[in-house]
């Protein structure tokens, strides 16, 4: 299953929900992380593409000084993808290849649409919430309400991801509501 929403949206709340019932999930964000670690091929691709400027003093990488500098410029963050999904990429389908039979996996992929996974997957889930509580959520996690915007601009809109939805779960309510959404998916995952 491809799990896939824009940033604020509760895409990670849903994996984390998935989880819990016993879902395998690989999360694309995660890997990402991994493949910019001191001493990765990713990292020093980085640096040589962007500048070492975006090391700190123990060699890691400033992800917020990247985000200001690929958020702003669609051509620098495009150039960011173009060297870092094809590690993801490659690390993500090595995890679910490793997923025993029968068991529900579950890629946790904010650029599901952007990079045309669809295809990939049997179900895909899209998490959706509307645009204030998006931004609030965004700007209670530190980020500045023009970051929040370039960052969600930057992203595929609700519709273009509603297009390849298999599944809509509406992230706009309680915690409880989005259970009970959660656990209607489940079902329907466990019983496929």
């Amino acid at each position: 299953m491809g799990l896939t929403g824009g940033i604020g949206a509760g895409k990670s709340e849903v994996a984390r929900m998935l989880a819990a019932k016993g879902a395998v999930v690989v999360s694309a964000d995660a890997i990402a992380r991994e493949v910019v670690a001191p001493g990765t091929e990713g990292l020093a691709a980085v640096a040589a593409e962007f500048g070492q400027q975006l090391l700190d003093a123990d060699g890691a990488l400033d992800r917020a000084a990247l985000g200001r500098i690929v958020f702003t410029d669609p051509l620098r963050r495009a150039r960011l993808e173009e060297i870092l999904l094809p590690l993801v990429a490659a690390e993500a389908w090595a995890r679910l290849e490793s997923v025993p039979a029968g068991q529900v996996a579950v890629y946790d992929v904010p650029l599901l649409v952007e990079g045309q996974m669809e295809g990939m997957f049997d179900v895909v889930v899209v998490v959706e919430a509307d645009p204030e509580t998006r931004l609030d959520r965004l700007e209670r996690r530190g980020l500045g309400r023009e970051q929040a915007l370039a960052r969600i601009a930057a992203q595929a809109s609700d519709a273009e991801r509603r297009a390849v939805a298999d599944v809509v779960l509406p992230n706009s309510g309680t915690r409880e509501e989005l259970a009970r959404a959660v656990e209607e998916l489940w079902q329907r995952l466990s019983a496929a």
